[in-house]
């Protein structure tokens, strides 16, 4: 059997050749013109020595260029690496080595200091957009003079399709091998069974694309129907209350800080689109927001969840059962959530209806594992289940609940940040012995990133230079706009630090 999501796009030229497919300002692309600008892509990656299951690392904002770029690597067979765009040089040298990417697709502008030649991190770079150091070749200019690729490659349905990266618990991301299949049924049952969407529809664009969301929810799904997607390269409230009108949006997906945003915009603004459709996921999304959110726009949010490693969508508010606001829906079809016993490592034990627990995820959604990382896989997929982490319940009716996390996992306008990352980060600083790093909650944000810190003796440094000492080795979502200073920790009877306690302490500031 062959699959490739390749055809997600390859199937809609076909079917909606002359349908908008993507809007960027002013222009605006088919669906046909796309498929044929993601063959040319392919054709140059493959005049690069690019081969099928080669990793093709994809450094982008939110513009044309991402769809281009992924389904061209897509089409070739290769396997297409979406690397965050906040990231530093340290962070996407990680990825690019850990991935083996044989080339990177990087937008000029984010090329920076770590870029040498035509190489970053000993991968030859392609640019797009106007490029700094001319030895870096253009793939769009090459792109633009290549004869597309005949058709697409097809690969097997259990061969991995995409890496996306993942802060992990031991301070170090770690690569989800996303399979076609697992891409190919969450688009699929999310078009047919989970989402009210069509060939007629007008999705907003302004996740990210090289996130699960964005990518898979979004851009994925609309073009699996046909639907267009107004691509909005960083999310800004007034301009993304602009576009829903000018473009006649029908669909918005978004996390939490977006609904926010766009509350916080409608203060200034009369205008209000026509919306059928707004999804929330990436964070719990305030029960005050929904409510506000259906007051102001007369849109109901349904909320969702997932993540990158269920790929991602794993329950939602869909259609054909009733919403319920304040729990994230029932499981999608031919995917199993239940509830487990979450003391227990090496087994599942499900946990009677009504339960807390962790919540554990079987189906086609689950991801082949981690690359390079057998014993992370092991400890993820435990009899057949993925452990998710997360806290939460299930009722008799199959709703779900989250309640709480079982990892230390702070999630900041809907990126997840790991503690543990930002603590081996903050502690290569000379004046900081011990670091605790907790998330507190946060109006705008939903949770803010904020270290406690013991600082060695003799040395004295102020808050705000640690975190802008933080700001220069971290990604802009990670290091900690908080920092607060104690003589001691708190400990467990085994001598671990009681975070819990230390949110408790901060949660209103320190005494």
């Amino acid at each position: 059997m062959s699959m490739t999501i390749a055809s997600i796009l390859a199937e809609s030229a076909v079917r909606h050749a002359d349908r908008t497919a993507v809007i960027l300002g002013p222009s605006k692309v088919t669906y046909r013109e796309l498929w044929h600008g993601a063959r040319q892509y392919a054709a140059v990656l493959r005049d690069h020595g690019v081969q099928p299951g080669d990793s093709v690392a994809l450094l982008l904002p939110n513009t044309t260029h991402f769809p281009l770029s992924y389904f061209g690597a897509l089409a070739l067979g290769a396997v297409a690496v979406p690397v965050h765009a906040l990231l530093k040089a340290e962070e996407i040298q990680y990825v690019l080595e850990d991935s083996g990417a044989k080339v990177l697709i990087c937008a000029a502008p984010l090329l920076g200091e770590g870029a040498k030649g035509a190489e970053l991190a000993g991968v030859p770079v392609l640019s797009v957009m106007e490029a700094g150091d001319a030895t870096v070749g253009r793939i769009d200019e090459l792109a633009a003079a290549a004869a597309p690729i005949d058709t697409f490659v097809q690969r097997e349905p259990g061969d991995t399709a995409v890496v996306l990266y993942t802060s992990g618990t031991t301070g170090k991301p770690k690569g989800a091998m996303i399979t076609h299949l697992n891409v190919q049924m969450n688009v699929d049952v999310s078009a047919m069974d989970s989402f009210d969407i069509g060939p007629d529809d007008v999705v907003l664009g302004c996740l990210p694309l090289f996130h699960t969301f964005g990518q898979t929810c979004c851009m994925n799904t609309a073009f699996r129907v046909g639907a267009a997607v107004v691509l909005l390269p960083r999310f800004d409230g007034l301009q993304a209350l602009q576009l829903l009108v000018d473009e006649a949006c029908t669909v918005f997906m978004g996390v939490p800080t977006m609904y926010v945003g766009l509350l916080a915009a409608a203060k200034a603004s009369e205008l209000r689109p026509k919306l059928k459709l707004a999804l929330s996921g990436g964070a719990a999304l305030p029960l005050t927001v929904l409510e506000k959110f259906a007051e102001v726009f007369g849109t109901q949010v349904l909320e969702g969840y997932g993540l990158t490693e269920t790929s991602p969508v794993a329950t939602f508010n869909q259609r054909g059962f009733e919403p319920r606001p304040g729990t994230v829906g029932k499981a999608i079809w031919g995917v199993e959530v239940e509830i487990a016993m979450a003391d227990k490592d090496d087994s599942i034990e499900l946990l009677p209806t009504g339960e807390l627990g962790e919540i554990v995820v079987r189906g086609h959604n689950v991801f082949a594992g981690y690359l390079n990382k057998p014993d992370a896989t092991a400890a993820a997929i435990v009899d057949g289940w993925f452990r998710t982490g997360d806290l939460g319940t299930k009722d008799a009716e199959g709703y779900v609940t989250i309640v709480d996390r079982k990892k230390d996992m702070v999630i900041r306008g809907g990126y997840n940040v790991y503690p543990r990352e930002v603590e081996e980060a903050l502690l290569r600083h000379p004046a900081v012995a011990q670091v605790a790093v907790i998330g507190l909650p946060d109006p705008q944000y939903g949770e803010e990133v904020c270290a406690v810190v013991v600082t060695e003796p003799g040395h004295t440094i102020s808050d705000t230079e640690l975190s802008a000492w933080a700001k220069e080795h971290l990604a802009a979502y990670k290091y900690p706009r908080r920092v607060f200073f104690t003589d001691a920790f708190p400990l467990g009877p085994s001598g671990k630090v009681l975070k819990r306690e230390l949110v408790a302490t901060y949660r209103e500031g320190p005494a």
